[in-house]
């Protein structure tokens, strides 16, 4: 099990390596048209590359928030869960993620219909269908709500509330701010 997930992990950062290549080559194209091309094609059309570059922006946030970043790259206000015991800190961490998977759940069903609806409009300059631009919010909704579940799952199974049930961060600076 712990193989299939290692490989599901890897693929996801390779996605998102792959996202983060291509937001990267098309700025260089941009750089590259705007201060050489268009002296010899002056009629070169470059707005496009503006909008990719967003909607890649936009999908590598949100994938990379989804399926590649730990526990402890989330954002998070944790002064009173580190002061608190063991015991307190778990039903903390319980309540957080309860909080979270209704949050999500109860957003998702409106979520779907402003994607859904979406479909009836296209980018400006590429003409995608904006229901696929803004899908991976969707995903990124339903994965948010699968890892909290299984995080909860684990709380009250019994174990340890994740990688933030102590505080790591000097561990994870040592490790160049990568997974443990």
């Amino acid at each position: 099990m712990r193989d299939i997930a290692r490989r599901l992990q890897a693929g996801a950062d390779h996605v998102a390596a792959g996202l983060l290549a291509a937001m990267f080559a098309t700025f260089i194209f941009q750089v590259l048209a705007r201060y050489v091309f268009l002296r010899f094609y002056p009629g070169l059309e470059i707005g496009w590359t503006v909008e990719f570059s967003m909607t890649l922006w936009l999908w590598v946030v949100l994938w990379g928030a989804a399926f590649c970043l730990p526990e402890t790259s989330h954002v998070r206000f944790d002064l009173f869960y580190q002061a608190a015991g063991r015991r307190t800190r778990r039903m903390m961490a319980l309540v957080a993620a309860l909080v979270i998977i209704a949050g999500f759940a109860a957003a998702l069903p409106a979520t779907w219909d402003y994607i859904t609806f979406y479909k009836i409009k296209k980018s400006a300059i590429l003409k995608w269908r904006l229901d696929y631009v803004f899908g991976i919010y969707a995903l990124f909704a339903a994965a948010i709500i699968g890892r909290y579940i299984w995080r909860a799952a684990r709380i009250v199974r019994g174990q340890a509330p994740g990688e933030d049930d102590t505080d790591n961060s000097a561990e994870i600076l040592a490790n160049g701010g990568g997974r443990l």
